[in-house]
């Protein structure tokens, strides 16, 4: 523990985050990663998703925008398929779907999920320690310590995180930690028809998405680009991150988020500076003017 004395765990590139949340004898990072140019839209790692964790149905109702029956990630998605209609073909592909006025149909679907960030804003404001690192760095909700309070929710600069309707506690995708556990891989992973989703140590997969980038760039798909993967950004780099074909807002993902507890330091030392100035001011006065306000 005092290894990290001095040090700002709330920002910037962290090389273990596991020993630094005090797994001192624990395996590589895993992590997943999330190759969208291959994603078919089957929903199989939702279902899957659903299935291993017993999370329950959601609704399954159609907005009347997109043939996504989930919407989005929530306390019953853990797992998000969205589908991305554009008229816009992808590298040098002939699409075949053109409408007669010389555009082409592409979709862009990506399987979304909890980010696992290396400084995670939700794990840092839970005031009960419902929410853990875990020996494989990834983070998790104890439901059974969760009170309800709701702070992890706005905290998360992605929305990921959510409190279920009837239950009041937060839930959010665990990366199948008991089956990590068990040495398997996660029901999301092991579902994928196709691997987009694919599951492993960090880095290797790290590694792995900077190849694939570099060949969809050699077949003409010039928007290939790695989200989530970069150990400097705003939150440290993400334990789940992806390969997408456009900007990150077409997907709904923030271009740039910053973990919400990054300033606190900061802003505890500007607030602690601004209470003993005006406790200062206070005893100046009472100093010239005594208790009953009368000069001295």
């Amino acid at each position: 523990m005092s290894s990290l004395i001095g040090r700002n765990l709330l920002a910037g590139a962290e090389s273990d985050v596991a020993a630094d949340s005090g797994c001192t004898d624990h395996p590589p990072r895993m992590g997943f990663f999330t190759d969208t140019s291959v994603c078919i839209g089957c929903k199989a790692c939702e279902v899957a998703c659903k299935e291993w964790n017993a999370v329950p149905e959601d609704g399954l109702e159609f907005t009347g925008m997109s043939y996504d029956n989930t919407q989005g990630l929530s306390a019953d998605t853990w797992r998000h398929v969205a589908f991305i209609e554009q008229n816009k073909p992808m590298g040098h592909a002939e699409t075949g779907a053109g409408h007669g006025d010389g555009t082409d149909l592409r979709w862009l679907m990506a399987s979304d999920v909890c980010k696992h960030c290396t400084h995670a804003a939700c794990l840092d404001v839970c005031p009960t320690g419902s929410l853990f690192r875990t020996e494989f760095g990834t983070v998790v909700v104890q439901e059974d310590i969760c009170n309800g309070c709701g702070y992890c929710i706005p905290a998360c600069p992605y929305g990921v995180i959510d409190q279920r309707k009837g239950d009041g506690r937060a839930w959010k995708c665990t990366m199948c930690y008991d089956r990590l556990g068990a040495g398997q891989e996660p029901a999301c992973a092991k579902a994928c028809p196709t691997d987009s989703i694919q599951y492993g140590p960090l880095e290797e997969l790290r590694e792995r998405a900077a190849l694939r980038v570099e060949q969809l760039h050699d077949i003409g798909v010039a928007d290939a680009r790695l989200y989530g993967h970069d150990p400097q950004d705003g939150v440290g780099g993400d334990g789940a991150f992806f390969l997408l074909l456009d900007e990150p807002e077409v997907y709904g993902l923030p271009p740039d988020p910053v973990v919400t507890t990054r300033d606190l330091p900061a802003m505890w030392k500007h607030a602690g500076l601004a209470a003993a100035t005006l406790l200062g001011g206070l005893a100046a006065v009472f100093a010239v003017h005594g208790p009953r306000g009368g000069a001295r």
